[in-house]
């Protein structure tokens, strides 16, 4: 990030289309640190949900809506959220004919962005459907000392030689936004065939999150490359549903056996 973008400034908020507002971050700044490099070591997306979406008709009457932005984990650039938020309420005041017709503007401006396809979905219409949950079990009620004062991947260990095929979650994720240091507070489910990784120790390693500076998408791609490297497992996905701040929740996916994930809406979001 440079100095000359709008990021930890004070901010306007236009009410009118104003696609310049979107601030792209090159996605190499935070992967060169973690050692991931091309051929990446994971596929994957970041899916994003947008609940505060409003336009006008074309007689000025307003809609209100929701939209879902899905951003391929190859693409050059991730879209910094703050900015994303300031596009959206940029919508706010302009005139359009359709949902369609706002859906395709959105794709348009987030993928010269992204500098790759960015999906759009735009709802103009309350969602349906319950709230879901993590598949798998919940290792939050473990008994464990979670004293490790910032991100440590030597908590990470494989205790059995046994080969087992699991699903893990968690809801005590948390980071800071290295831009406003706000907490960023989630979810995540780790899926993984290999040696049965120590669930304690899985816990504490998620748990030294709690002070780490760094975006949603970084902090996934530290876990996969972190339990990749400790325990080697055959397959592995992480997938974090984060809690929504200003509207937006982001919910990064990495798999290096899947393709992409199914946006069902937690509990907290």
């Amino acid at each position: 990030m440079t100095a000359d973008t709008p990021l930890g400034k004070q901010s306007d908020y236009p009410d009118r289309y104003a696609p310049d507002l979107l601030c792209a971050v090159a996605r190499r700044d935070s992967r060169e640190p973690l050692g991931i490099r091309e051929p990446l070591p994971f596929r994957g997306e970041d899916i994003w949900n947008a609940w505060e979406l409003s336009w006008l008709d074309r007689r000025g009457k307003p809609i209100a809506a929701t939209a879902t932005f899905r951003v391929p984990a190859d693409s050059p650039n991730l879209i910094e959220s703050k900015s994303l938020k300031l596009y959206l309420n940029s919508l706010a005041m302009s005139r359009y004919g359709s949902a369609e017709e706002v859906e395709a503007v959105i794709a348009g401006d987030l993928s010269q962005s992204a500098a790759s396809p960015v999906t759009v979905s735009v709802a103009a219409f309350p969602p349906s459907g319950a709230f879901a949950s993590l598949p798998g079990e919940c290792i939050d009620d473990l008994d464990v000392e979670c004293s490790a004062p910032a991100v440590d991947s030597s908590l990470l260990e494989c205790t059995r030689t046994d080969v087992v095929a699991e699903e893990l979650h968690s809801h005590l994720l948390r980071s800071n936004c290295p831009v406003t240091n706000q907490p960023d507070m989630g979810s995540v489910l780790v899926r993984y065939r290999g040696r049965a990784i120590d669930r304690r120790g899985l816990l504490h390693y998620l748990v030294s999150y709690r002070r780490h500076c760094a975006f949603h998408e970084s902090c996934v791609e530290r876990i996969f490359v972190d339990i990749q490297a400790r325990c080697a497992p055959e397959r592995l996905t992480v997938y974090a549903r984060y809690n929504r701040r200003g509207g937006l929740d982001i919910n990064p996916f990495r798999s290096d056996f899947e393709d992409g994930a199914e946006n069902r809406r937690l509990w907290r979001q």
